[in-house]
């Protein structure tokens, strides 16, 4: 009889990357590296390598809404982190799952691809703005991100807390902007619209940086699902995704992942 002890469990709603950087693939490995066990709901299948995304199916709506409900009513979650999820019809229905389940939400509000493509039809901004984005415990918007969804263009460290004070708007209990397409020191703004926090980490001189996004919202969803307040959490992926990307490497003929199993390798 086994006599281990049950990890934290966390589910990934996100699409695949069929080159392992992003999405599915850099959400369950950084769930490894961080000690909880994760799971996944696929939204969508990508053809995606170095150089970008060369193809993106969306799966139904009912394939989504069954993988979600197989995991969660059986095994159970501590926390859920949302990806990529392309359409108004998913956004909504995922919105919908993860408001009515007990567990921290941590949206990560995917617009486009490292490389600039796009991963969201712009139809869907509207549900992602009323529907999802009310059901999360922390949203994770880059600045591409934060210009999409709310018309507000982060030109300095300074405009940090009006992009955060926008996307609050539309209801997630927590915020962080990221700020890593600054120049100057990777800053990220965390507020609920009371509470505030700066987490600071040195630029790295290191262009392999695909699926940092991803690895930052599973970072924070594990992190949650072992029981550390948002602002803890947020502190520990910070460190943890920092770590990651000095450690990107080089793969096929563009930009190279960041290195989720740093920590096995030291």
């Amino acid at each position: 009889m086994s006599t281990s002890k049950t990890p934290p469990r966390v589910l990934t709603v996100a699409g695949s990357d069929s080159g392992g950087g992003a999405g599915i693939q850099a959400d369950l490995k950084t769930m490894l590296a961080l000690g909880v066990h994760g799971m996944s709901v696929i939204t969508a299948v990508t053809a995606q390598n170095s150089l970008g995304v060369q193809g993106a199916w969306e799966l139904p709506v009912e394939a989504v809404r069954a993988q979600y409900r197989s995991v969660v009513d059986d095994i159970g979650v501590q926390a859920v982190k949302t990806g990529m999820l392309a359409s108004a019809e998913l956004a909504e229905a995922v919105a919908e799952l993860i408001s009515g389940t007990d567990a921290p939400a941590v949206v990560d509000p995917v617009g486009v691809s490292k490389h600039g493509d796009p991963l969201l039809a712009a139809s869907a901004l509207d549900s992602v703005r009323t529907k999802l984005l009310p059901a999360a415990t922390v949203a994770t918007p880059n600045l591409d991100e934060v210009a999409q969804l709310t018309g507000v263009r982060v030109e300095s460290e300074d405009d940090l807390r009006r992009a955060a004070d926008a996307v609050l708007e539309y209801g997630p209990r927590w915020v962080l902007i990221k700020g890593g397409h600054l120049s100057g020191a990777a800053v990220d703004l965390l507020t609920d619209g009371h509470d505030e926090y700066q987490y600071r980490a040195p630029r790295h001189d290191n262009r392999h940086t695909h699926g940092t996004g991803c690895t930052l919202a599973s970072a924070i969803a594990s992190e949650l699902a072992k029981g550390l307040a948002v602002p803890v959490a947020v502190a520990a992926a910070k460190d943890y995704v920092t770590g990651a990307i000095k450690a990107g490497f080089a793969l096929g003929a563009g930009i190279g992942p960041v290195d989720h199993g740093y920590g096995f390798r030291r």
